[in-house]
């Protein structure tokens, strides 16, 4: 009777590890998948940021303004165009290059720079 209550038990205590060892997997699995997500992110975000940098150099130029302000005339052209910041970053690099700028962002990019230029001569 022991030996049976022994086998019972150790099959119990091997089905037990079976399922630990699987929620272990799928955990790993499962922060495998979370890494690597985390990491294309990180990618994107450098790539994104490159491009936001370029643009803010450009407003600096344009505008004859820090690199403060620049970043504040980038936020307010994404927020009057409905467009996320990386992206006028991006269409304001390639216009730079010779594309044109997409209709969505144009008004809101004139209207801010000409805004900023008569700000900066005011003061002047």
């Amino acid at each position: 009777m022991i030996s049976g209550e022994s086998r019972i038990i150790e099959q119990a205590e091997t089905t037990a590890t079976a399922e630990v060892t699987e929620i272990e997997t799928g955990g790993v699995a499962a922060d495998a998948g979370d890494s690597r997500a985390e990491l294309e992110q990180l990618r994107e975000a450098m790539v994104s940021r490159a491009v936001i940098e370029q643009a803010r150099g450009m407003l600096m130029a344009l505008a004859l303004c820090s690199g403060q302000t620049a970043w504040s005339l980038l936020v307010e052209i994404s927020q009057h165009s409905n467009v996320k910041l990386r992206d006028v970053a991006a269409a304001l690099v390639a216009a730079a290059t010779g594309d044109v700028l997409p209709p969505e962002i144009e008004p809101s990019y004139r209207a801010t720079l000409a805004a900023a230029v008569r700000s900066r001569r005011e003061r002047n």
